[in-house]
């Protein structure tokens, strides 16, 4: 079953790390197999980043947009979640357990609850750069 987004005159969205932004009408896409996709809305920029869940929200992000599962991109997950034990070791287990298993979105979907329990949204609006 495909995935049908609900694109907003404008939106951009990431499609396996390429960022992509609907024409100047509402639109629909769907997607028939299986893809690495965060909408501009759930899109951290790094100096949004400043606490320790949005360190670790970025970190995973990062992971997830490049498809990396080991690497730097691991490392710095696992630094970002050993930041965040302290402050919410709940969390932060959950999270590792998530990203260990590969399951990032599901990780990026707790952390993004997380931030809301924080009064924290992912990020202001803001031009994604297409650099």
């Amino acid at each position: 079953m495909p995935l049908k987004l609900s694109l907003k005159p404008g939106e951009t969205f990431i499609v396996n790390g390429a960022v992509v932004r609907n024409g100047e009408r509402r639109g629909i896409l769907l997607l028939e197999n299986q893809a690495r996709i965060l909408r501009e809305k759930d899109i951290m920029q790094p100096e949004d980043a400043n606490t320790p869940t949005g360190r670790a929200y970025f970190a995973i992000m990062q992971m997830y947009l490049l498809g990396d599962s080991e690497g730097a991109g691991y490392d710095q997950a696992c630094e970002a979640l050993a930041d965040l034990a302290p402050t919410d070791a709940d969390l932060a287990m959950a999270l590792s357990r998530e990203v260990a298993s590969g399951n990032l979105y599901k990780a990026l979907s707790r952390c993004r609850k997380a931030l809301a329990a924080e009064g924290r949204n992912i990020a202001p609006a803001r031009e994604v750069s297409h650099g």
